[in-house]
């Protein structure tokens, strides 16, 4: 029995836990990635203190006289100023990232034995669970407070501060009010202004920032869905501060309408702030999820929002938020050109109960991880829907394909199982091949970087529905690593199940058990519970409910598969495509002010400000655009070097064992490890109660896919568990893999 435990955990005679630990790492390679964190550390806590303390007497002196004093005399002036002090650190960040995601590539893990005790950790504890925030860990309730903190210590310290001068003024009340307004107004906006600087992060898909810390995009998305909200409660506050002023001045209609070549061009100000507003409205989640396509189309005038807003503030002010939307532009640009590809679909399935998957052709050198997931998009269906789905299958499964389970739920999801169930359309597959009729294109994978459900010794698996998809991966990610002598912590995994009908049994026959040597189902202990919430007694005999299904299948093409340029790719092209678009954006500003601004003395703010713009597009796109024409090329020759060694009766017999009826599977171990329960929901009390007695004192990775009701449930358990949790218990950690735009 273990130290920390009165019961031994299950598989396990031993006092000690494994853990995944670098592989004989070369103390140079260690070395560097040291320095490379302490460094990324140092630019980051500068970047975030200086954002942080500008509102205080002693950082607006750093900055306004000895910071641009001593630089404003370059070329760059007061704009180049500013750009060094908050857009230069994103760039630098970015640049060590990549420098450090290529020095760790490749590191090799492996099991360590080492005795340890489980321990909370900040990131993975459910701290807040039914607010308006949703399920919030410690970590996240530490960023939520400290930019509450900042806001509220930033606005008292600017009325303070401009109460003091105002109110040694010899005017009227009336026009102190009216001036306190416009003060007040204008620090709102700049406080608006670093909010924004951090908002175009997490809404990046493929950002090295994200990687590097790893947080996957759709964990990121709540991120900036807080800081929207934040950020144009300030922008809008700024607006109406202004508009009060004026009103009660007497000249709204003439300062709204205002077009300054010097100062601020308030006109723009309001086209950007009305499109932001727009944008604001339409994403609240009464209006997003009763109108998603609203919300979608809507969001795309973020585009009139930079260029106004840019043209509103002018360039030096501009440059106080401009390093994440450059960054999200690096990412944007990239999607496209990875989006224009089509992709084949090798295999389409209907399933019985409304679930469709498809099986999608990938290059050999195409990475992810078994929880990442794709945006697809359907021609037929719509030329602006892009739709997210996990990936239902393990990258060790399959080199030239991916799968993807797309539960039927809307519109759009309906009109796909109709191309691929319609009997008429069937037939004309067979003679005209699929991707004649369905056109997809993906832009992805995206997802963790490193694949966190490796570093769990046992694992607990909740999903609602069609939320067992990512699951699908992880268990066959787990079984492929054991065959093939992988590192692979999971032994022991617990699959809770809540499904609302027993047709949806079948989706567990998508995991391929031929590919699996029986002999290694002894190293993994399996317990699947499913709960069939509206059914009070089976329909089917339970060793059938995993049946087969309906299924065509159709010729592999290696011509058509995803395309590796995506920022969460190759690192060392990652990396090229970022400095090349950095160095193309700080060149044009070079030349810019060198042939054109200072020679022929512009001095026109909005028009600054929309150059700046230009010269963010024209960096990613120019020189941007030339390392993704070497990086294509090089997806060109790699590709042709697959289908050299391409075996077409190997990947025929694999398409027949992948994408055929999946009746030929060997479910008999699913269905020995699986429990069936009719009429009644998962009592997680009892479940987590169970495995604390099973487990004893190790730590539990508690993955949630499914509805925000059984999030919020799980977490709620997790959190309950933890504060009356006893030394011999183990330690649950919460991960939501639930994505919701």
């Amino acid at each position: 029995m273990g130290e920390y435990s009165t019961v031994a955990p299950l598989l396990s005679n031993d006092d000690i836990t494994p853990v995944l630990e670098n592989k004989s790492v070369p103390i140079f390679k260690l070395a560097a990635k040291w320095v490379l964190k302490l460094l990324m550390w140092v630019v980051f806590i500068a970047w975030i203190s200086l954002m942080f303390f500008y509102p205080s007497e002693y950082m607006i002196h750093l900055v306004n006289h000895i910071w641009i004093g001593a630089t404003s005399g370059t070329v760059f002036g007061l704009a180049g100023s500013l750009f060094f002090a908050f857009t230069a650190p994103v760039l630098i960040l970015a640049f060590l990232a990549v420098l450090y995601l290529i020095i760790s590539e490749g590191d090799e893990i492996q099991e360590k034995k080492t005795l340890k005790r489980p321990t909370f950790r900040l990131w993975t504890f459910p701290v807040l669970v039914n607010g308006p925030f949703g399920v919030v860990t410690a970590a996240e309730l530490i960023g939520i407070a400290l930019v509450s903190v900042f806001v509220i210590w930033a606005c008292a310290a600017y009325t303070i501060r401009d109460w003091g001068e105002i109110s040694k003024d010899q005017v009227t009340s009336f026009i102190k009010s009216c001036l306190m307004l416009e003060r007040s107004g204008a620090r709102l906006g700049l406080i608006g202004l670093f909010c924004l600087s951090l908002l175009f992060l997490p809404i990046s898909r493929g950002s090295i920032l994200l990687r590097l810390i790893d947080i996957p995009f759709e964990h990121a998305t709540r991120y900036h869905v807080w800081l929207g909200h934040l950020t144009m409660a300030l922008f809008t506050l700024h607006g109406l501060a202004y508009v009060i002023a004026w009103a009660m001045e007497g000249r709204l209609i003439e300062q709204i309408f205002e077009w300054k070549d010097i100062g601020v061009a308030n006109l723009a100000g309001v086209i950007s702030l009305a499109s932001g507003i727009l944008m604001w409205v339409t994403s609240l989640p009464g209006v997003r999820t009763r109108n998603f396509e609203l919300f979608f189309y809507t969001h795309q005038l973020y585009v009139v929002f930079v260029v106004f807003l840019a043209m509103h503030a002018g360039d030096f002010i501009f440059f106080m938020c401009s390093g994440g939307i450059f960054l999200f532009m690096l990412d944007r640009f990239l999607r496209s050109i990875q989006s224009r590809k089509t992709v084949d679909i090798i295999s389409a399935t209907s399933l019985p109960c409304g679930t469709v998957e498809l099986v999608l052709s990938k290059p050999a050198c195409l990475r992810y991880n078994a929880l990442s997931f794709i945006f697809l998009q359907v021609r037929e269906l719509s030329w602006l829907q892009w739709h997210p789905f996990s990936v239902s299958s393990s990258p060790l499964e399959g080199r030239y394909h991916l799968s993807v389970l797309i539960k039927v739920l809307g519109e759009w999801t309906e009109k796909l199982k109709g191309k691929i169930s319609n009997n008429e359309e069937r037939q004309k597959l067979l003679e005209t091949r699929l991707k004649s009729l369905i056109t997809a294109s993906v832009e992805g994978p995206y997802g963790h970087e490193s694949p966190y459900h490796l570093t769990y010794k046992h694992l607990i698996l909740v999903a609602g529905g069609i939320g067992i998809s990512p699951f699908l991966a992880i268990l066959s990610d787990v079984m492929h690593r054991l065959k093939e002598g992988k590192p692979c912590m999971p032994k022991n995994i617990l699959i809770v199940w809540a499904i609302k009908k027993s047709d949806e049994l079948p989706l567990l026959s998508m995991i391929n058990m031929d590919s699996i040597d029986p002999i290694f189902y002894d190293a993994l202990n399996l317990d699947i519970q499913i709960y069939v919430t509206r059914e009070s007694e089976p329909k089917v005999e339970e060793g059938k409910a995993f049946g087969a299904m309906n299924t065509c299948t159709y010729p592999i093409s290696k011509r058509s598969a995803i395309s590796v340029l995506v920022g969460t790719g190759d690192n060392i092209w990652t990396g090229i495509y970022i400095v090349a678009s950095s160095i193309g954006f700080l060149t044009f500003l070079a030349l810019l002010d060198v042939l054109y601004i200072n020679p022929y003395n512009i001095t026109i703010w909005w028009y600054k400000g929309l150059l700046v713009v230009v010269c963010m597009l024209a960096g990613v796109v120019i020189f941007g655009g030339v390392a993704v024409a070497f990086w294509h090329q090089w997806e060109r020759r790699m590709l042709a070097s697959e289908s050299n060694n391409y075996d077409t009766k190997k990947s025929n017999r694999a398409l027949h064992d992948v994408a055929v009826e999946h009746k030929n599977s060997n479910q008999e171990y699913l269905v020995n490890s699986s429990t069936l329960r009719y009429g009644c929901r998962p009592d997680f009390k009892d479940i987590f109660g169970s495995a604390s007695d099973h487990w004893g004192a190790v730590d539990v990775g508690v993955l949630v896919c499914g509805p925000e009701t059984l999030t919020s449930t799980v977490a709620t358990e997790i959190r309950s568990h933890s504060l009356r949790r006893k030394h011999n218990h183990p330690v649950f950690h919460f991960n939501s893999h639930s994505f919701d735009l």
